[in-house]
Parts: C-alpha cells; sequence; structure tokens
C-alpha cells in the first residue's frame, strides 16, 4: 500500500459543508481543513468544526482543524450599483472619509488611514492586481488617482500598495475575538495574516495562551503576504511553528516573477528550522468550474512537493468550486506521482552536522538506518511529535507512524509531510505500543514477515526523558 508523504489542506465552505460529501473528501485524502475567518460569524465556525471533527469520526481518520484568520481589512467600500468599470488613463479617487456608496468617480476606504500611508508617485493594486491606480496626489482624507490598468472593481476588494509599507497592525479587534472562538473548539493551527515580523507572531501566541482556559496550544502559522516580511523571514520562522507561501497577496506586493523564487527559499528555511510550511493559492484554480486541472496546476503542484512542502493548500477551489472532491483526488494522485518518481539524497542533509540532543540524535540515526536497510517503516513513539517532526525534516521514502497519547499531538502532526499520527491509549507501556503498531502496519498492508521497521522511542513511556533508544524490528508470522 502507497502512502501519500504530501498532505492536502482544504478550505471548508458553501460547495464542501454538506457531512457525506466532507466525509468523503477526507476518505479521498482531506488532512488538514482551513476554516476560514474572513467569513462567517463565530457559531458557524464552531458548528463547522464540530462538522470537521464528527466527519473525521466517521471516516476514521483524524484530520486537523486551521482557524484562518482576516487579518486588516484594507479594501474598498461599496458601490451603488455594486460595481463601477475603470478606464485606463481616467481619474479615480479613493476617500477615507466618504460615507456614501462610491462611482465611477470615487469610494470610500475600510482603511482610513491609507491617505496618510501613500505619496505621489506609490502604485495601488486593486483586487489581486488586476486594477492598477498610480497616486497623482493626496489632499486630506482623498488619495486622488490615475487609473493605469482599468476593468471591474466591485464591492469590498482589497488594496496591495506596490513594495509594501502599510502600517496596518496584523492583528485586529476581530482577529482577537476570532482566536478566542478558535480556542473554544480547540483549533489544532491558527493562521496568522500579514505578520510584518517576530512581534505579531509572538501577540497572537499569547492571544492563544490567554484564550485557552484549559492549556490547549495551538500550532502558529505565519502566512508570508506582505514584501516587509521577506526581509524577516528568518525571525518569523524562528517566531511560528510554521509558514504558509501565501502566494496571491505576496504576488502583489513583490511582484509574480519574484515569486517562485521565494517560495523555495521559504520552504527550504522552514525545513531547515524545523517548522511546517505550506505551499498555497492558485494550486488548481480552474477546477473551480472544470473537472480536471491545466497542465500547468498539474507541474504547480508537483513544484511544490519536490521542493519538500508540508502541505499544498486548496481555497475557492474546495470552499466555492463545483468539483471539491474532484480536486482532493486529482491533487492526491498528483503528489504520489511526484513522490514515487523523486529522488532523495539523505546523506547529504547529514554532512558535517552535529546533534547536541540525545533525542535529535536518536531520531536521526532510525531515519539513517531505516533508509539504509530499506525498512518499510519507522515508528516513533513520541509524546508531543517532536520526534516525528525532525524526521519528517528530510525527504525519504519510508514513511513515519508516530504513536502517541496526545490527541493534540496527533492533530498537530497532520500536517507534517509523511508523518502518519496513531494515538494509543495513555497508560500502554512500550512493549504494548510495540506490538500495536506491528499489528497496525499489516492491517495497513505496510509490512509483511520477515520486513524489518525502525522503531524510536524513551526508556520511560510516561517519564520526563524524551527519546533515547532506537530498535530495529524484524515482523514475525
Amino acid at each position: 500500500m502507497t502512502r501519500r508523504a504530501t498532505k492536502i489542506v482544504a478550505t471548508l465552505g458553501p460547495a464542501s459543508s454538506d457531512p457525506a460529501l466532507l466525509e468523503q473528501m477526507i476518505r479521498a485524502g482531506v488532512n488538514v481543513v482551513r476554516l476560514n475567518f474572513s467569513h462567517g460569524k463565530a457559531q458557524d465556525h464552531i458548528e463547522r468544526a464540530r462538522l470537521v471533527r464528527e466527519a473525521a469520526q466517521r471516516a476514521g481518520r483524524e484530520v486537523g482543524i486551521m482557524a484562518d484568520l482576516q487579518g486588516p481589512k484594507i479594501r474598498v467600500g461599496k458601490f451603488v450599483q455594486g460595481k463601477v468599470d475603470l478606464q485606463p488613463g481616467q481619474r479615480f479617487v479613493l476617500d477615507a472619509s466618504r460615507t456614501e456608496p462610491g462611482d465611477a468617480e470615487a469610494v470610500g476606504l475600510d482603511y482610513k488611514a491609507l491617505p496618510n500611508e501613500v505619496r505621489t508617485g506609490d502604485v495601488l493594486l486593486l483586487n489581486d492586481g488586476l486594477i492598477v491606480l498610480e497616486v497623482v496626489a493626496v489632499r486630506g482624507s482623498a488619495i486622488h488617482t490615475t487609473v493605469k490598468v482599468g476593468g471591474e472593481l466591485s464591492n469590498n476588494k482589497g488594496i496591495n500598495k506596490q513594495g509594501g509599507g502599510l502600517s496596518a497592525p496584523a492583528l485586529t479587534a476581530k482577529d482577537m475575538e476570532d482566536i478566542r472562538t478558535a480556542m473554544s473548539f480547540h483549533a489544532d493551527y491558527v493562521a496568522v495574516s500579514f505578520p510584518k515580523g517576530a512581534t505579531d507572531m509572538e501577540m497572537a501566541r499569547q492571544l492563544c495562551h490567554m484564550a485557552a482556559e484549559d492549556g490547549h496550544r495551538p500550532g502558529l502559522i505565519a502566512k508570508i503576504e506582505r514584501a516587509e516580511a521577506v526581509g524577516h523571514l528568518e525571525e518569523i520562522v524562528l517566531a511560528s511553528d510554521g509558514l504558509m507561501v501565501a502566494r496571491g497577496d505576496l504576488a502583489v506586493e513583490v511582484g509574480n516573477a519574484l515569486v517562485p523564487a521565494l517560495q523555495k527559499r521559504m520552504i527550504k528555511l522552514a525545513r531547515e528550522h524545523d517548522r511546517v510550511v505550506i505551499t498555497a493559492t492558485q494550486m488548481m484554480e480552474s477546477m473551480i468550474s472544470n473537472p480536471v486541472p491545466t497542465r500547468a496546476e498539474v507541474s504547480d503542484v508537483a513544484n511544490a512537493v519536490l521542493d519538500g512542502t508540508d502541505a499544498v493548500m486548496l481555497s475557492a477551489e474546495t470552499a466555492t468550486g463545483k468539483y471539491p472532491l474532484e480536486t482532493i483526488v486529482e491533487v492526491a494522485k498528483i503528489c504520489l506521482a511526484v513522490e514515487g518518481g523523486a529522488t532523495y539524497h539523505l546523506e547529504a542533509d547529514f554532512t558535517g552536522k552535529t546533534f547536541d540532543q540525545i533525542a535529535r540524535a536518536i531520531s536521526m540515526g532510525g531515519l539513517f538506518t531505516a533508509h539504509h536497510l530499506n525498512a518499510k517503516a519507522i515508528v516513533a513513539l513520541t509524546r508531543t511529535g517532536s520526534t516525528a517532526l525532525w524526521m519528517s525534516r528530510h525527504l525519504i521514502r519510508v514513511p513515519i507512524y508516530a504513536l502517541t497519547s496526545s490527541q493534540n499531538a496527533q492533530r498537530r502532526m497532520t500536517l507534517c509531510r509523511n508523518v502518519h499520527p496513531i494515538l494509543i491509549d495513555q497508560d500502554m507501556d512500550r512493549d504494548a505500543a510495540l506490538a500495536r503498531a506491528e499489528s497496525d502496519l499489516k492491517e495497513r498492508g505496510i509490512v509483511e514477515p520477515g520486513d524489518v521497521f525502525a522503531f524510536t522511542y524513551g526508556e520511560s513511556l510516561g517519564g520526563r526523558g524524551g527519546t533515547n533508544t532506537l530498535k530495529i524490528c524484524e515482523v514475525g508470522c
């Protein structure tokens, strides 16, 4: 049985909220479900989280839940007729003091500080960069612009400043309230939109800890969307549990041409610092309305897999598209095919490396040994998931099965590449856990009598110590 290493994050929305369909999507390969807090109210998200947990239970699989915060609203207001058609060369005003609906000459702003943060010559990109305006003057609350690239502009479309430089805080009052909602249903990950530096991520972590009265600790994902964040990538990585390569807003701010190299850089940086990484935005965009992807989309997903991404994320494809289930099937198929044909060079990862922790050294020893023995699996007995995470930072064909008594750790590991988390009883001793692992591997068709697998564990399953033992096991009859 072939196990897919790359994980799939799917956004829940109107197209995928049917319980039976969601269960099918989980069976087809969804590992983490994203709840987009840009839409809906608190109770809506609580209900959707319940829907996900119930569908996962029926499917017999554990999935993670990621609460994706909206972040600052830097948007135009509404129009009298819902939209306007802007022509190249025409004048158009963005007015922070305007309260009435907009027209073809002017529109209001949600972000009232914008007139203070732009000057003559700045370029503003609206609606994901499809509309381009050049600032010709700023008079009080009004930003006077010339349309450089026109088109249809509708209600509440987003605004980016080319090159970045807007001071809007990453965490708004709404985000703070949404964090409380996310903690109420134990979201496994919280994605922070538009962070500019480590401080934004540290604040989000504090807010999560304050809101989680029972000690629940979610993983924090930094969505790299601002030009400013690119210059502070390492500090953001170190303050987070993972990165999202959010290619939409990032491309608008830095330009499309720079994004592919940034994607590779971010994936590499996250893996080097033992963080997870998600590649997102328009992965299978055409499948919003078509039952099959384009060849370019197939290559896009394939390249992210080859880069070493932990997961690929689907947004509108599964939230509002016509073919949410088919999209999951296609992505899973691509990931499996690419992983099967890839060449891995584990030795290069260890060249010149030293490990100053016993648990880390045992983890790497298990990985190296399993690779060279052509073992069928690695079984990691882990309380927090750290052992499995460390192993998953290196690309190999050997699947990693993580046994943990912590449901929080199990759900966090759903996002780790090549890790298949399994929940065991709190009181299960080491020998019982080993027997459970071997039985489970047999049932899954991973091992047969005579096969070998690596087993890493700590001498005391419930003690303070970490992983300190590596055992090579041969499957019995």
